[in-house]
């Protein structure tokens, strides 16, 4: 799925190395890397967005899976408990500072994951931490995923003081999470969180991350881009706005444009998109913020299918 990442890996925001090229067989690889979506496929997104908009959901849904979206995450980690989601394996190598806090001699450093899920990257960091000193937050707005990640071995056999502490906070709320103060938190991870909220949270959902952050702190941000295969593929009855979307099984969904995540972590004051150190005074510092495409083959079918992620770090000046 989302997760998944060819063998071969480079630095990181350089998204594999498998390239296609003039006079290659583009169906002797499952995979590759890179490939900017060709005219017929354009042309298939474009009809597909028109379909949808034009089979959109009921005003009556709309009002229902937007109320209280955290029900239908209990709903879908009851079902789906901890086994839906892989660890994500491939976090250090896209974003080192996970590796480097967990280091011995690193010393104090508190990381908070945002929107966790089943602690798919909180476990991770946990179990190869060696950093005595390394306090990490896991917190989502479902109660239910907070049970699975306190039920686990992992959390439960931690050593006092306990290195992991998982609780249900709302990322787009008006209160801070249990157990941190304002300017408290190193790095804050964001991985397919910000695409489950709703476009008029994003502006709460941002400050609060720039309110919890120290200054200097950066946000390691993950998620998916327009034109994706996953929006591509939604079916009538799903659209709920543009590049917004409900799934069967009620979970919401954004589809983000790289302009856009710029505009959205910047404070909405930066216009260029050449530059990749700039800030406005109120909004972060866009490190770097990339986009992974990924064309996916079915040798069989003779299938050409997209896969697009955005990726970022986006810092919090140091001179506020």
């Amino acid at each position: 799925d989302s997760q998944a990442n060819p063998q071969k890996r480079t630095d990181p925001f350089q998204f594999g190395t498998r390239f296609l090229e003039e006079g290659d067989d583009i169906f002797a690889h499952n995979a590759w890397d890179h490939v900017e979506v060709d005219p017929q496929y354009h042309d298939f997104i474009e009809h597909q967005t028109l379909f949808q908009r034009e089979n959109q959901v009921s005003d009556f849904d709309k009002k229902r899976f937007n109320a209280q979206p955290e029900k239908w995450w209990d709903k879908f980690y009851s079902n789906n408990n901890a086994n839906f989601f892989k660890d994500r394996k491939w976090l250090v190598q896209e974003f080192p500072i996970l590796g480097d806090v967990t280091k011995a001699e690193y010393g104090p450093v508190t990381v908070l994951e945002v929107g966790a899920g089943a602690g798919n990257t909180a476990f991770p960091v946990l179990a190869q931490n060696r950093n005595p000193e390394l306090k990490l937050h896991a917190c989502d707005y479902s109660k239910k995923a907070i049970e699975v990640i306190r039920s686990q071995e992992a959390y439960t056999e931690q050593k006092q003081p306990a290195v992991l502490q998982a609780d249900v906070w709302d990322a787009a709320g008006t209160e801070l999470p249990p157990g941190l103060e304002a300017g408290s938190v190193d790095v804050i991870v964001m991985i397919f969180i910000f695409s489950a909220l709703s476009p008029d949270q994003w502006e709460q959902g941002v400050a609060n991350a720039y309110e919890l952050l120290k200054p200097g702190g950066e946000i390691l941000f993950r998620d998916y881009g327009r034109g994706d295969l996953a929006q591509v593929r939604f079916k009538k009855g799903r659209y709920l706005g543009e590049n917004f979307y409900v799934r069967g099984d009620g979970t919401r969904v954004y589809f983000f444009e790289e302009q856009e995540l710029r505009e959205i972590w910047s404070g909405k004051g930066w216009s260029s998109s050449s530059e990749e150190e700039s800030h406005t005074a109120a909004g972060f510092e866009i490190v770097k913020l990339a986009v992974d495409r990924r064309m996916l083959v079915n040798r069989q079918r003779k299938l050409k299918m997209y896969r697009c992620w955005m990726q970022g770090r986006f810092r919090k000046p140091s001179v506020q």
